[in-house]
């Protein structure tokens, strides 16, 4: 099965790591954070990716191109007989992964249409190439099969960035919670769908968050998967920071790989 994973934005709220690369290569604990999300889906026996490429895409092929040279020591033959022997086997030796570009300025929507002859199955799964988070993939999918709708989206519970106070009406401070879990869900991403879906798409400028999913949700073609894990959006450097403070103190929950 497919996994189609959305790395074409420009990340512009996190210009200090982004100016120069896209924001799928920017690292978390020495790896990019592409590559942590594509070992949670492979941990669960999902090894079979689509890369929607767009801004510095060319990046994130040379990346994979001289993935096995930066992950393995090796000797080289030079001159007329070039060869190259490979010492070793990383972890990834089963990854298959498609480089497709889908464009600078197309939008999430029309990436994933553009990926589309790609996709064999009936059955694919979309993310984004900058959140992680240790959800059980095959949980998901189970749950995609059992509703029968086009589409499943994982949804988890957002935290406060700010502590929570109970204020009476005298001003008086009843309660107090440090950054607590706030009522209602948000999209995690980590979506399943069948093929229908791109019958929801348009062109370039279709946003897959807007009105495909709006049609999804009144036609009551999706359903939410609830995720009561952690998930982590980098979208800003604060977030990045937090994310490399976690994997160093070994403390990154989304590692669910050995």
């Amino acid at each position: 099965m497919k996994v189609v994973i959305l790395c074409g934005g420009q990340g512009t709220r996190m210009r200090e790591e982004t100016e120069y690369r896209p924001k799928p290569l920017v690292d978390v604990g020495g790896r990019p954070i592409l590559w942590h999300i594509m070992k949670t889906y492979a941990h669960h026996g999902f090894r079979d990716f689509v890369l929607c490429l767009g801004y510095r895409g060319n990046m994130i092929k040379e990346y994979f191109l001289n993935y096995e040279a930066m992950n393995n020591d090796f000797t080289i033959a030079l001159g007329r007989m070039h060869q190259v022997a490979y010492h070793g086997a990383h972890q990834e030796q089963d990854f298959r992964v498609t480089l497709a570009d889908t464009g600078q300025e197309t939008m999430t929507g029309g990436r994933v249409h553009r990926a589309q002859r790609y996709i064999e199955d009936d059955t694919f799964m979309v993310t984004y190439g900058d959140g992680v988070a240790d959800v059980d993939i095959g949980k998901v999918l189970a749950y995609h099969k059992s509703h029968g709708r086009i589409a499943t989206v994982t949804t988890v519970r957002p935290v406060s960035r700010f502590g929570m106070l109970a204020v009476s009406d005298e001003g008086k401070v009843e309660s107090f919670a440090e950054k607590p879990l706030i009522d209602g869900w948000i999209s995690a991403g980590y979506f399943v769908f069948n093929r229908a879906f791109f019958d929801y798409l348009g062109g370039d400028e279709c946003i897959m968050e807007r009105e495909p999913m709006e049609r999804l949700a009144k036609d009551s073609q999706i359903m939410a998967y609830r995720h009561e894990g952690c998930f982590f959006a980098m979208d800003t450097y604060r977030e990045y920071k937090q994310l490399n403070d976690l994997w160093a103190a070994g403390q990154a929950p989304w590692k669910v790989w050995p």
